[in-house]
């Protein structure tokens, strides 16, 4: 479900305007060294790839709604490892024209099972990228993304807070 269902509600209040809204990015990790890999997904609404991102539901635990999002979106169960990364965003307009800004939690996963597959309408495809082509822009994402993916692979020792 792209949209959750508690946003629609408010969204039936509010219309449009900016929401304040707590977010998930889930940097998804499989192997070691060299044949390191993460999990990226391609998005429907911009057609670029990312990692894993969502909404926390209400009443969820912010580290729960980083595993759910991966399951539901990519098909794959994974357990967090460690939050790396406390950020808010740049105000965001949607393509429906909804307005946000989210506090994201950037949580690095390993990988447990599965083999990724899309599990909903979010995303165009689901697939591992080798760490050593995504450090080096392959696929391209966006800034802010590709940021969250290099603060999970740096693996720094305290909680990143605010902008890297």
């Amino acid at each position: 479900m792209p949209i959750p269902e508690f946003i629609v509600e408010l969204r039936r209040h509010v219309g449009h305007a900016p929401l304040w809204l707590t977010g998930v990015t889930s940097v998804v990790l499989r192997g070691e060294g060299d044949e390191q890999q993460v999990l990226l997904v391609r998005r429907a609404d911009t057609d670029e790839w990312s990692p894993v991102t969502g909404i926390v539901e209400p009443g969820q635990e912010v580290h729960e709604s980083a595993v759910r999002e991966v399951m539901e979106e990519a098909s794959v169960v994974a357990e967090v490892e460690r939050l790396v990364w406390v950020s808010t965003t740049e105000p965001v307009r949607h393509a429906n024209g909804d307005e946000a800004q989210y506090v994201d939690h950037t949580f690095r996963l390993r990988w447990g099972s599965g083999e990724p597959a899309v599990g909903d309408d979010e995303n165009l495809e689901a697939r591992w990228w080798p760490v050593r082509g995504v450090r080096e822009g392959v696929p391209s994402m966006r800034a802010h993304f590709g940021d969250r993916v290099r603060v999970a692979l740096d693996d720094p020792r305290e909680v990143l807070l605010g902008p890297a």
